[in-house]
């Protein structure tokens, strides 16, 4: 089980590097939604690629299977990143990445109407601390003077459902498929659904950029298919309410990050919620 843990936090600390890569796409002139699907493309491609000469078995599905790769394909990757961008686009990152992390709270909820996982009073502390950790590192509170309005509302809520239900598609799917299946044609849906959408064929002159496909790379392999890969593996024997609250060490490693390479400010109040976040994943691995 504590590996389980370990490859959840793992995934989520690969996927706090995502803005580094995201720098390069925007500065090549991709859009938020052309970013996704090239994110998608290049991490199915190359895990595909990854997958035939290691588990080729991994590659294999029962077609009438189809629609719970929808789910996490489609309803929840795509969906996610749609509303999470919207949000961004309507107010900032503080408010939409706040909202985001409203997830584990709805993994929690639906595990345990789906899977009887009971809600207990640890992991109750632990999404409070986690929360209040995620508003604090991200500046909202208590510097934000930011209203928010009910369209970012409604995409924040969205994003943070969209992103839990890759936590509950993906323990059904599990009972069925290896955690390399599941990866594989969760990215490769969301790959097909997000390229028509996002006007990429029609505008392909940034790909031109070498940013583009250094971004593309950075953000495709490493904070796409390989932390999917990490976090689906671990989903396999973890409670999905657990590992929804343990891969909120994501906005940590952000702001870790930021702070490193950016120089962003250290305030004490940042200080203060990156330790939130690591308290409430302490919290979850206590004994007692």
């Amino acid at each position: 089980m504590k590996k389980a843990y370990l490859q959840i936090i793992a995934a989520a600390a690969l996927w706090g590097c995502i803005g580094l890569f995201l720098k390069l796409l925007t500065a090549a002139g991709l859009t938020s939604m052309q970013g996704v699907a090239l994110r998608s493309v290049v991490g199915v491609v190359f895990y595909g690629l990854f997958l035939f000469f290691t588990d080729r078995t991994a590659l294999f599905i029962v077609p009438r299977d189809w629609y719970y790769f929808f789910g996490t394909g489609v309803c929840s990757l795509l969906f996610f990143n749609w509303c999470y961008f919207s949000a961004i686009t309507r107010s900032s990152m503080s408010v939409a990445a706040v909202l985001l992390y409203t997830s584990p709270v709805f993994v929690t909820l639906m595990s345990a109407l789906f899977f009887r996982e009971k809600i207990t009073p640890v992991k109750t502390a632990a999404l409070a601390v986690t929360f209040a950790g995620c508003v604090l590192v991200t500046g909202l509170f208590p510097l934000g003077r930011e209203t928010v309005s009910l369209p970012v509302l409604l995409f924040g809520l969205g994003s943070g459902f969209g992103y839990a239900l890759y936590s509950i598609f993906g323990k059904f799917v599990l009972k069925k498929y290896s955690p390399a299946t599941v990866t594989f044609y969760t990215i490769l849906f969301c790959a097909l659904f997000s390229l028509p959408i996002s006007g990429l064929s029609a505008n392909p002159a940034p790909l031109g950029d070498w940013r583009a496909w250094a971004g593309a790379l950075g953000v495709g392999v490493l904070c796409c298919a390989l932390p999917y890969h990490l976090y689906t593996t671990g989903l396999r024997d973890a409670e999905p309410g657990r590992a929804a609250i343990l891969a909120t060490i994501e906005p940590f490693v952000a702001a870790g990050l930021g702070i490193l390479l950016y120089h962003e400010a250290v305030t004490p109040w940042k200080l203060l919620g990156m330790a939130a976040i690591l308290g409430a994943v302490i919290l979850l691995n206590a004994k007692n």
